[in-house]
């Protein structure tokens, strides 16, 4: 998966081995080797399971027919991402994306491996096999989407209005605690089944999801840099990385993580 060109302007969206806008922002070589690594992962762990039937097989032979097969069916979906993200609609949610990536990538995987299988066998080619392979397919693309989406995936944007416009009522306002009324937020945290709101007057906890929290916060500029963190961009008052860590300072003295795939939009944004 990439990232997309502007992410804190639009949702981006997912993808089993590749992310939109692939044609304006080629992907880093270490996201491309660790899909790379997750498919072929992938193919040992059908192997050793025996998928398809093939666990009377010795070992060898399954990982030479299933790694390979793994590691080639991320080419072609890295191929079909890269046309599929050209199109605004799918792009607008990433499990939107995903479904539609899913079906559309199970179709010619169903050809390769029917053909593949046919010829690692040595067996006639049978067009009465396709619809069983089909089955077998859908369910391993879904399994491999949905774990591409959760390790490449950038997290949501909120957005501030444009300069002419009025002020926006930020819904999120009226959920803080009296003695938080009028503070700044500065960001959100999930800690179990609560938030933990760090604003200018200190910091509350709140029974809420991030996913709701994040939605009532459009109004303010702000990203989820993490799975449990959303930041106001105006809040960052510095980052600093440590190899593949980074961590944003902000106003106050609290810091937050950011994951791995927000490390690039969040750059390209201005943020640090």
């Amino acid at each position: 998966m990439r990232e997309p060109a502007d992410p804190l302007r639009q949702t981006p969206a997912p993808a089993a081995h590749a992310s939109p806008n692939a044609a304006e922002n080629p992907e880093p070589l270490h996201r491309t080797l660790r899909n790379v690594g997750i498919a072929a992962g992938a193919g040992v762990f059908l192997a050793l399971v025996g998928a398809m039937g093939m666990d009377r097989l010795p070992l060898a032979t399954r990982l030479l027919y299933w790694v390979p097969l793994m590691v080639g069916g991320s080419g072609v979906a890295h191929l079909i991402t890269t046309v599929m993200s050209r199109s605004p609609r799918l792009t607008e949610s990433p499990w939107l994306f995903g479904g539609a990536l899913t079906l559309a990538l199970s179709i010619p995987i169903t050809l390769i491996v029917w053909l593949y299988t046919t010829w690692t066998v040595g067996m006639d080619l049978d067009w009465r096999l396709i619809p069983q392979i089909y089955g077998s397919v859908l369910v391993i693309c879904v399994a491999m989407t949905a774990i591409m989406i959760l390790v490449n995936w950038p997290g949501r944007v909120t957005h501030a209005p444009p300069e002419d416009a009025p002020a926006p009522a930020i819904r999120f306002m009226e959920r803080l605690p009296a003695k938080l009324k009028g503070a700044v937020i500065y960001a959100v945290s999930a800690e179990d089944h609560y938030l933990r709101l760090h604003t200018s007057k200190g910091s509350d906890l709140i029974l809420m999801r991030l996913s709701d929290a994040i939605s009532e916060l459009e109004g303010v500029e702000g990203a989820q840099t993490h799975r449990s963190w959303w930041v106001a961009k105006d809040a960052v008052e510095s980052a600093r990385r440590d190899g593949d860590r980074m961590t944003l300072t902000l106003k106050g003295g609290g810091e937050a993580p950011v994951s791995r795939p927000n490390i690039r939009p969040l750059r390209e944004a201005g943020w640090f």
